[in-house]
Formats: structure tokens, sequence, C-alpha cells
């Protein structure tokens, strides 16, 4: 289960999950995001790097969120999420906002419709709405979160997950 076409080691992603430790598991997804994708230093991925990003390891990440969260959280269930409300590989602000409420990522009129700051992992499986996890984006700026999400949302649905 836990394949990778660059010899990525995801037993730590595994593990955390395993544990219900879901912030360190969103840090760790992040991280192994980066590094699979070449780009540790430079802190966030770029949408070619999100377009090159591979399906097995895609697929990996994916499949740990979801067994672990009883398919609550996920980036497949994101991107499910986002394409019954309307979403495409094309940016539309309501749409997005709509995504952020849905998966309880917006809070009032916060540049971007995206809130990180108040999101709480505190009984996330519990509590958290579905897609809620993960959340952390290895990108610098609003306008580079919303861009590489739904890249990745593209990226998901070419991989089939």
């Amino acid at each position: 289960m836990l394949k990778s076409v660059v010899g990525m080691d995801y037993s730590i992603l595994r593990d955390l999950l395993a544990a219900g430790k879901w912030k360190e598991a969103d840090e760790e997804t992040m991280r192994v995001m980066l590094c699979v994708g070449e780009q540790e230093k430079g802190g966030w991925l770029r949408e070619e790097d999100i377009h090159n990003f591979p399906c097995e390891d895609l697929r990996t990440i994916d499949q740990l969120w979801v067994k672990y969260s009883d398919a609550k959280f996920g980036f497949s269930v994101q991107k499910n999420i986002y394409q019954s409300l309307g979403g495409t590989r094309n940016y539309d602000v309501k749409i997005w906002n709509a995504f952020g409420e849905k998966v309880g990522w917006r809070k009032g009129e916060h540049p971007g419709g995206l809130y990180y700051e108040e999101i709480s992992y505190m009984e996330a499986l519990v509590k958290a709405p579905d897609g809620h996890l993960p959340k952390s984006t290895p990108s610098l700026m609003w306008v580079r979160v919303i861009l590489c999400l739904i890249s990745l949302f593209s990226r998901v649905e070419t991989c089939q997950l």
C-alpha cells in the first residue's frame, strides 16, 4: 500500500494517520509532497510540479488519508466535493468560496476565501466536515494556493483517484 515511484517512505505518514495525529499528518503530507516534487528548498509546488506529480505517489497519500479517516478526508474526497459544486480546472470565485465553506476552510470574507489559522485539528474526525483535511498546502500566496489546489484536483482526476 505504501508504493512510490520515487522511493518515498510513507511509513511516518501512515503511522501519524493511524494514531489520529491529524495536524502532524497534515504537516507530513506537505513534507512528502515537497520531497516527491523535488521542491523542499522552495517550499511550494508549482502547477507544473503538480501536473508531473507521480500518480502512484498521489494515490498512496490519498489512500492513507481515506483509509485512516474512514473516507472522510483525502484529496479524492476534496476533488469530489469540488466537482459536485461545479468546480472545473478554471478558477471560479463563487465555486471556490462554496468549496471553502463546504470543507470548513472558509470563514467570513478572508482574502482567497480560506482561513487556515483557525482550522482546528482537535477532534477533527468527529467534528470536521468531509474533505477538511489534508489542508496544508506547499505554497506561499493565496492565489498560488488556489491554483495549486485546482491543479491538484485535476491531477487527482487524471490519476483516477
